[in-house]
């Protein structure tokens, strides 16, 4: 596993997608952060954290996860990473977190906002943390479902299109329980599946276990789905 994550996690770097990225997420945090903290005086970052969720997921998670599989199978790569002597699991585990460390350092920007803020005033330490933590168990989700999709094609495009799709039915998830309200069995799907709900506990400072173990089990599941597709492929 730890070959396949230093090669990933080097390949960011000699290609643009890593730059690419971290440009995104230091540029627009920054700005909001300029905008909300600097400029207006307000020592909450909860309004930065809320600010980026969105374009987070929707764009920056697609553009880093495009190329995990799908640029392998697109170099005719991948039958050679396929039978290397390492575990299916270990391949898909080195890809996922050298995306996922790549998020975390893009993310670690806001503790250093924290920080610049804590020169003048004590913030809400707390919710600070509940607010990285929630947003790096929901970022690892994104990850992990566009790394399976991925998997699924050897088009770049396709692949940041698809996790993009699945990015905006989660943050739909809402919207449509709303609307079929009047069906108890829609509900309760919603409430159990809702992301914004779960998150929106965690930048109130709330760490729930059970929020907690819902990210992280849709997370393996995503990931194990992906060892499942790879396995059946290599023996096609």
């Amino acid at each position: 596993m730890s070959a396949v994550f230093k090669r990933e996690f080097k390949t960011y770097f000699t290609s643009p997608i890593g730059y690419i990225v971290l440009a995104m997420i230091y540029g627009l945090s920054g700005y909001y952060f300029f905008m909300y903290n600097l400029a207006s005086g307000y020592a909450d970052l909860s309004y930065v954290f809320s600010s980026v969720l969105s374009f987070l997921m929707l764009l920056v998670l697609p553009v880093l996860t495009m190329r995990l599989m799908s640029d392998d199978k697109r170099q005719k790569t991948d039958q050679a990473l396929l039978t290397a002597p390492v575990s299916l699991t270990g391949i898909v585990l080195g890809k996922f977190f050298a995306a996922v460390l790549l998020f975390t350092i893009g993310i670690a920007i806001m503790l250093v906002f924290a920080f610049i803020i804590a020169t003048q005033v004590t913030p809400a330490w707390l919710v600070i943390f509940g607010n990285f933590i929630g947003l790096l168990l929901l970022g690892s989700m994104i990850i992990a479902i566009g790394l399976l999709i991925s998997c699924l094609t050897e088009s770049q495009f396709v692949a940041a299109l698809g996790t993009f799709l699945a990015s905006f039915a989660l943050l739909m998830i809402d919207s449509v329980g709303e609307l079929l309200s009047s069906s108890k069995l829609a509900t309760t799907i919603a409430d159990f599946l809702s992301i914004s709900s779960r998150y929106n506990n965690f930048t109130s400072g709330l760490m729930q276990y059970d929020d907690i173990i819902f990210f992280v089990s849709m997370t393996a599941l995503f990931l194990f789905l992906t060892v499942r597709v790879l396995d059946r492929k290599r023996w096609n």
